[in-house]
């Protein structure tokens, strides 16, 4: 049975878990900074590198101790290695190199966003490549299409802020708290969906990607005078209805993906697909369902649009259970489980990543820079 170490350290979570290639999490330990970001209202990335220092050595041999096993008992070490805040990502690959070292055991080093991109099939047997995933998270905000490991293509992406950090920037406008996400969907779940008239950005467009920004620009030009339930709903039906637009544009212009996992031509929706016909043919074949993953994935109402949106193109939904959609070390241990089942290891001297896009070769959009 093929074990893997995962730690993760690419935000404010600390986390290490054990993990199998036949699905099983033997354990996972991880440790929250809430309390240590609240008083600034968002991640300050010096406090969360060196809490990551303090933490993560405690969480592995916690893990271990856990699952009842040794470090010489696993077959590999799988750390993120970015995106992130690059000081806490140097410290989870920084100890993932060491011990890899000291173990003699093969180093893999995870994109953090390939983590996500491929934890719903830790928690899900039957979801099977290829996928559509609508990967929206903290840091982006994504539509791609998951052919195999290590085999993305983007078709979107967001111009400018990322779901996540909309609801974290208007939890903090609202004096909601922090972590942002959860705390909007709570005064949401208090307010009226249509009491504020917001911008849907984007929505109907003949442009793929997403946009937030302005969304949450709306937001703080009216603050004080709604109440923060109302601002939170408005806000966060705003993002649905965004959320599901783009999407729908995605179904709509891709019926059908290649079922040979290679190189194809980047760009928009229609260049992307002009190189498959957009026709099932010899070498096609439908979508196996609609995914999403990323913090803003645990989302209700987000989960539950998609659902249906899922449902009226006859495709699948598949979601992580709601502790996988955060960050977490099983789902870094999983997409190692993975990338090592595939022949695919890494030098220890492999570099941490700030920026690190899944499709290297995605055209690049207005606005989105490095970080598309």
């Amino acid at each position: 049975m093929m074990i893997i170490l995962g730690i993760e350290s690419s935000c404010d979570e600390t986390a290490a878990a054990l993990v199998t290639g036949d699905r099983q999490v033997l354990a996972h330990r991880l440790l929250g900074q809430e309390a240590a970001h609240a008083p600034f209202g968002g991640v300050v990335p010096e406090i969360a590198a060196r809490a990551h220092v303090e933490a993560l050595e405690p969480l592995i041999v916690a893990a271990l101790a856990d699952a009842g096993l040794k470090l010489a008992d696993v077959d590999a070490i799988a750390a993120t290695a970015g995106p992130g805040l690059i000081g806490g990502v140097m410290v989870g690959l920084v100890t993932g190199k060491a011990l890899a070292h000291a173990a003699g055991k093969p180093l893999i080093a995870v994109n953090h966003l390939e983590g996500h991109a491929l934890s719903p099939r830790l928690s899900d047997p039957d979801l099977e490549f290829p996928y559509l995933l609508l990967l929206v998270s903290g840091g982006h905000c994504q539509l791609l299409l998951v052919e195999g490991v290590g085999a993305y293509r983007r078709l979107a992406t967001t111009i400018d802020d990322a779901a996540g950090e909309a609801f974290d920037k208007t939890a903090k406008l609202l004096g909601l708290g922090f972590p942002g996400g959860p705390a909007v969907e709570r005064a949401a779940a208090l307010g009226d969906p249509k009491a504020v008239p917001l911008p849907r950005p984007l929505k109907g467009s003949a442009e793929p990607h997403f946009s937030f920004a302005g969304l949450k620009s709306a937001v703080a030009r009216v603050v004080g005078q709604y109440s923060p339930e109302d601002l939170a709903a408005s806000f966060q039906a705003a993002v649905v209805d965004c959320l599901i637009d783009r999407t729908t544009k995605a179904l709509e212009k891709l019926p059908f993906v290649s079922s040979e996992v290679e190189t194809h031509p980047r760009g928009d929706f229609s260049t992307s697909l002009e190189a498959n016909g957009g026709r099932d043919g010899p070498h096609t074949r439908r979508p196996t369902a609609l995914v999403v993953a990323g913090g803003v994935a645990a989302n209700t109402a987000v989960r539950g649009a998609l659902q249906a949106l899922a449902s009226a193109h006859g495709l699948r939904f598949v979601a992580p259970p709601l502790w996988l959609c955060t960050d977490n070390a099983a789902m870094i241990g999983w997409a190692g489980a993975e990338r090592f089942a595939a022949g695919l290891t890494d030098p220890l001297d492999v570099a941490a990543r700030p920026r690190w896009p899944l499709d290297p070769n995605a055209e690049a959009v207005r606005g989105a820079g490095v970080k598309a």
